[in-house]
């Protein structure tokens, strides 16, 4: 997939930050930028969303993970893989994210979070009454409005960027253990 827009020149400053923060522009804002407002304000609640402080960073890193799998957002997942390094998270696990229901490396609410996580992904929502209490259960109220409204965030970015035609741009090179492969899916949509 190439870009469905071409990247437009972002203001020097902004350049110098985000190359400082990742080591290269993305190319999701560079994209949002024909739209200088529409860029603005994403990345403006795009770090307040990050800055939500009410669930554990590895859930919230696990779901934006499986998120950006189901939907197909390879430059999410590269990033989100990159930022879970540099949050020194579990590498091991986070590496399995796109195969984690294979995966013998998470933990119960590990993987009931994951599954929230897609399914408030699928379309339409398939979340279940008591998929919702057994995760409220465990982890409170806070947390549990914040992870919901995480989730959302990342389904609107993640769909942003694959109409927007943006991939990956190969930060999570630098992380020590590859990045697993999210297994082929039957027409469904489920694993095969």
């Amino acid at each position: 997939m190439t870009l469905r827009l071409p990247k437009a020149e972002l203001p020097a400053e902004l350049k110098e930050s985000m190359t400082d923060q990742l080591g290269a522009v993305p190319e999701n804002v560079e994209v949002l930028w024909h739209s200088p407002r529409v860029a603005r304000d994403n990345l403006e609640f795009g770090a307040r969303v990050g800055a939500w402080d009410g669930l554990d960073p590895g859930l919230k890193s696990f779901a934006h993970m499986a998120v950006a799998s189901q939907v197909g957002c390879s430059w999410c997942l590269d990033v989100g893989y990159f930022q879970a390094r540099n949050a020194n998270l579990d590498l091991a696990k986070a590496s399995q994210v796109p195969c984690w229901r294979q995966a013998e490396v998470f933990t119960p609410l590990e993987r009931d979070v994951m599954d929230y996580a897609e399914a408030m992904t699928n379309t339409p929502p398939t979340v279940t009454d008591a998929q919702y209490a057994a995760l409220l259960e465990r982890l409170g109220t806070e947390a549990m409005v914040e992870l919901t409204a995480f989730i959302a965030y990342v389904n609107l970015a993640t769909r942003a960027n694959v109409a927007n035609g943006v991939t990956s741009q190969g930060f999570s090179d630098a992380c020590e253990i590859p990045l697993a492969q999210r297994p082929a899916t039957t027409p469904a949509g489920s694993p095969a």
